[in-house]
């Protein structure tokens, strides 16, 4: 170990995010705060030599006006069991290059780094399937690549949502029924031509009322959730297409979800985790990289940051 302990983080790039709103950003910030050193990385940065795990880490400054921004050093290789801590926060998709990249990561684990969340479940939790493990939560769903199986499930519920398996922000995500007369020619993109599994769900109409982000810390829920409204010509409850956060507080059926979701998320080392709840139903479990932290804490003045980093503090035994 490093004297003054060491927090890594892999994001996407960092001249990309958006200061106000970035969830990776106030962990950092938070971490800073608490005296920890950042080394910052890309998932280009790591890789595999005589079985250890490396990482080309660059040493990021935070300003403290957070309008000035950060600076960062000339990166430098070293191994990634140095890190006291590594978030891994690379936002989907979840393709070949980030499934590699949690195996890189495995070998930092094993040589004593704590990587938040662990990279095998990573692997074991799709964003969209991990949720099929909670039927009784779940609307009805339907994963294949067969046209006519999922022709057959649209006849069957209506109205549903098609969705891919690895991505996010509602990239990719067409709502339709029966009588659509481009329903094949969106199973034939989505699927590639029968190729491709994807996810079809039933439509829910309370998504009027918002797709709840709850957010969850070692499987308890934060009481608060924020449920994004969807724009007024759109149907997906998106930030990032348009939706507008609105916070409220956690129903009864909310904390019911959770309670069936929460111990299995400590149990694979799910340390930071984001579901999605519409009406009453989960759609969704976010392990990569989940948002909403700074919409959350704005609203309700809650430090949300400050109790993730206590979380894994009390992991790293510190």
């Amino acid at each position: 170990m490093l004297e003054q302990p060491t927090l890594g983080v892999i994001m996407d790039p960092i001249e990309s995010i958006h200061p106000e709103k970035d969830t990776t950003l106030a962990l950092l910030r938070e971490a800073s705060r608490r005296g920890f050193e950042l080394q910052y990385m890309e998932l280009s940065d790591l890789f595999l030599q005589y079985g250890i795990a490396w990482g080309k880490s660059a040493l990021l400054t935070l300003w403290d006006d957070p309008d000035a921004g950060y600076t960062l050093s000339e990166p430098i290789a070293r191994p990634l069991d140095q890190f006291d801590i590594i978030l891994m926060r690379k936002d989907p998709p979840v393709n070949m290059e980030y499934l590699y990249s949690t195996y890189i990561l495995e070998h930092a684990e094993h040589n004593g780094a704590l990587i938040i969340n662990k990279p095998q479940s990573l692997r074991d939790a799709n964003e969209k399937l991990f949720a099929t493990w909670f039927p009784q939560c779940m609307p009805p769903s339907l994963v294949s690549c067969s046209k006519s199986l999922l022709k057959n499930f649209i006849e069957e519920q209506g109205c549903v949502v098609l969705k891919p398996l690895d991505s996010m922000g509602g990239h990719n995500i067409f709502k339709c029924d029966k009588r659509d007369p481009n329903l094949t020619v969106m199973i034939d993109l989505l699927t590639r031509n029968g190729s491709l599994y994807i996810m079809a769900q039933r439509f829910l109409p309370e998504i009027s009322e918002g797709d709840k982000r709850i957010l969850l810390i070692d499987g308890e829920p934060i009481p608060y959730a924020l449920a994004r409204i969807p724009a007024a010509d759109d149907f997906r409850g998106n930030l990032s297409a348009g939706a507008t956060g609105v916070g409220c507080e956690l129903t009864e059926r909310d904390e019911w979800i959770c309670a069936q979701i929460g111990p299995v998320l400590r149990a694979k080392g799910l340390t930071f985790v984001g579901i999605d709840i519409i009406g009453d139903y989960l759609t969704e479990i976010n392990v990569t990289s989940p948002t909403c932290v700074r919409e959350l804490e704005k609203e309700f003045e809650i430090d949300i940051a400050g109790k993730i980093m206590d979380c894994i503090m009390n992991k790293m035994g510190g």
